[in-house]
């Protein structure tokens, strides 16, 4: 079967050619100890691809039809009122926007308590990376008081050197009103309380009771002198831990040390925006991290503090439930896997008439089959407990490419031998042509749709250039202040519920882009909840604890129930409402401001992504804060410029000269990185050529995507070696 096809290590496998190293990681790591033989998932592969890659590429050409169509009909109307009726008519005429259907509800099956029933905070993580893929999956369960010790939660940062009693004794005072918030009891305050006991089934805290006694569920140890106690509020648990030897413990009248939220309650492992995977070393690299998930037997060896640790997948977690018996709970998230979407080709596999294969029909079947191990289990800690395997699918537009993803999978499934609908499709909601058709795209999915969740950014991304024509948006701050971001934060929970998500499915929101502004988080996130959304996107594990407080004080599954019964809040006409600069009476120095925080974001984002091979990381800003960055924010921010670009707001001339400003800048945040390569003074470098490329070719760019250029100086960097 192992055929040499050429000088470059490329093998063949049915009708495809594929890296000899990503044909072996397949069929000796990937295949063994699940039943698909590699005579199977390479002829399921061909197949696929065979049949899909044509579809794939009308698909495209679709989108790029359309968007031409769309920039005509702008110019045809420069120097006239909009017209919003005409636009919207113009928009049905070509297919853009497709009539709505009737009532249905999803018939989505299998699906596990974390996906449809149990609100809470969800972490994407890079594929690419074990380390923090570890620390993801392990963030089921992390500690209030680390943070609301180690972060700004309560104002402001710990002090530097050892720990520091004052502050340890604020953090016991703030989680203590957060328990008296949640599980209040009868006749006292926790923060006062001397012991906690079992007695009869009950939680007795010096003789009073929990005001609502169903929140005692469990505890460990002795039923006297209990090591843990174990409250359950709103499907989330949150566990008291008692040590009188502990440094806090010791200073508790009742040996309180620690109380240990359930938090992560699932993350999305991220094969697509937060990776830089070009070729078949870095896809080998996301697939194996997913598969030591999968398996069970991921660990990573690193150090920290100048001491070597090794991290592995935490263990389910064992108690005494409250009636004596023994209960076990999930002691890691539940993974989703994030595919990429239609529009990129890798070259680890060519088809038959030497081209790349689409790189989303590869992840399709490789993840998948990856996800068997997990499927095929018969003890010891699972996944999926129902049976499913949960992969998210990004930038689709509109309900033809849904129904594109949901007979690939289709496809797949009977190719590894699984029950149709195994897989389950999480839809991201972040394309113009998407929201504006959402409720069409879940009905092309109605049977595996388990998600849908909002993205700002790259929806800002694709609505500046669906709209590129019409005119100079607004400034990238002002943008997020018009109508139709609310109006589509809104459908989006509206939609989700009309068709039945509540207790089958997540509705999910986005990023908190801060990680080191915690008291931000806590004071502005809770917003998520309240919007009817079951689950929200954080950036740590950390902030996914602190996030979890939200979901105590707001019950989701009771405020959908409620929002059922109500009216959808908005409408297409809404989202269409394009965000154009209103009166364009900017300075010169407002301008160019904006233009800098635009291309300081870029190059600090993409010379990382270029040069080290980083799809994700905190990058400062101009004003050195650090912020979550991926390819999302670094669409908005290219597209922005492209725009103003376009429309003369500024010149080529003067955003060469700040792109080079602006890369000194970032030069001097990235000083202390021994990796990192500067881009000044010569300017001349493959990363900095890559942000000028995302800037100055962004008008052309297929819907605005970053992928193609950095891809291809990612490949051209790497053949330098």
């Amino acid at each position: 079967m192992d055929k040499p096809n050429n000088q470059n290590h490329v093998v063949t496998r049915e009708t495809l050619s594929v890296d000899a190293t990503l044909a072996r990681f397949v069929e000796e790591t990937v295949l063994p100890g699940i039943e698909v033989s590699a005579q199977q998932f390479w002829a399921g592969l061909s197949s696929l691809v065979e049949t899909f890659t044509p579809r794939n590429r009308a698909l495209l050409q679709k989108r790029e039809e359309i968007q031409t169509k769309i920039d005509s009909w702008h110019k045809a109307g420069r120097g006239k009122p909009h017209d919003p009726e005409a636009y919207k008519a113009f928009l049905e005429e070509i297919g853009y926007l497709v009539p709505e259907g009737g009532a249905f509800s999803i018939e989505t099956a299998n699906v596990d308590p974390e996906i449809a029933s149990l609100p809470g905070p969800q972490l994407v993580v890079p594929s690419t990376n074990a380390r923090f893929v570890l620390n993801a999956a392990n963030a089921r369960w992390g500690s209030l008081y680390d943070g609301l010790y180690g972060t700004d939660a309560m104002g402001s940062l710990p002090p530097s050197g050892g720990f520091d009693d004052g502050r340890g004794a604020r953090v016991v005072a703030r989680a203590a009103v957060f328990l008296d918030e949640v599980f209040p009891l009868l006749a006292k305050s926790h923060d006062t309380a001397t012991a906690y006991r079992i007695v009869d089934g009950q939680l007795d805290v010096d003789g009073t009771a929990l005001t609502d006694p169903a929140g005692f569920v469990g505890y460990t140890g002795a039923p006297d002198q209990p090591s843990s106690v174990l409250l359950r509020n709103n499907g989330l648990h949150v566990e008291l831990v008692f040590d009188r030897s502990h440094a806090i413990g010791k200073n508790s009248p009742s040996g309180l040390a620690d109380v240990r939220l359930e938090s992560a309650i699932s993350a999305i492992i991220d094969c697509e925006d937060s990776v830089a995977c070009v070729d078949a070393e870095d896809k080998i690299l996301a697939y194996g991290n997913w598969l030591g998930l999968m398996k069970g037997d991921l660990s990573e060896t690193f150090t920290k503090g100048g001491k070597e640790m090794t991290r592995s997948l935490n263990r389910d977690r064992d108690f005494t439930a409250a009636n004596g018996t023994p209960m076990t709970l999930k002691g890691r998230a539940l993974l989703l896997v994030r595919n990429v979407g239609h529009l990129m080709t890798n070259p680890a596999i060519h088809d038959r008439d030497g081209n790349e294969i689409f790189e989303g029909l590869m992840d399709a079947m490789v993840t998948s089959a990856i996800a068997m191990h997990d499927l095929q289990k018969t003890d010891g800690a699972r996944n999926s407990l129902e049976g499913s395997v949960y992969v998210v699918k990004p930038k689709m537009h509109g309900p033809e490419e849904v129904a594109f993803a949901e007979e690939v999978f289709s496809h797949v499934e009977q190719a590894l031998g699984l029950p149709q609908y195994t897989v389950k499709l999480g839809i991201m909601d972040e394309e113009r042509r998407t929201s504006a058709n959402l409720k069409e795209c879940i009905r092309a999915a109605k049977s595996r749709v388990c998600f849908i969740n909002t993205g700002f950014l790259d929806r800002t991304g694709d609505e500046i250039h669906t709209s590129m024509e019409a005119g100079p948006f607004s400034r990238k701050d002002f943008i997020k202040r018009k109508s139709w971001i609310t109006a589509y934060e809104n459908q989006n929970v509206d939609i989700g519920l009309e068709c039945g998500f509540s207790g089958k499915a997540q509705i999910g929101k986005g990023m908190w882009a801060v990680p080191d502004k915690m008291a931000g988080l806590l004071e502005e996130k809770i917003g998520h909840p309240r919007s009817g959304a079951n689950c929200a996107w954080v950036p740590s594990p950390t902030a996914a604890t602190l996030h979890a407080t939200h979901y105590h004080k707001v019950d989701v599954m009771v405020l959908q129930a409620q929002m059922a019964k109500g009216e959808r809040r908005a409408y297409v006409d809404a989202l269409l409402d394009i965000p154009l600069a209103a009166y364009r009476k900017w300075t010169k120095a407002q301008i160019r401001r904006e233009v800098e925080n635009n291309a300081q974001g870029i190059l600090g984002y993409v010379v990382r992504w270029i040069d080290q091979g980083v799809g994700c990381s905190k990058v400062l800003d101009i004003n050195d804060v650090g912020l979550m960055e991926d390819r999302a924010t670094c669409r908005i921010s290219a597209q922005h410029i492209a725009n103003w670009l376009h429309h003369e707001i500024v010149s080529k001339a003067e955003v060469l000269e700040i792109m080079q400003k602006m890369a000194q800048v970032v030069d001097r945040q990235n000083a202390d990185d021994p990796s990192y390569r500067p881009m000044a003074p010569g300017f001349d470098g493959v990363a900095y050529q890559a942000a000028c490329d995302l800037v100055f070719e962004g008008r052309v760019q297929p819907s605005g995507y970053t992928e193609p250029v950095l891809h291809r100086r990612r490949l051209e960097l790497k053949a330098q070696g």
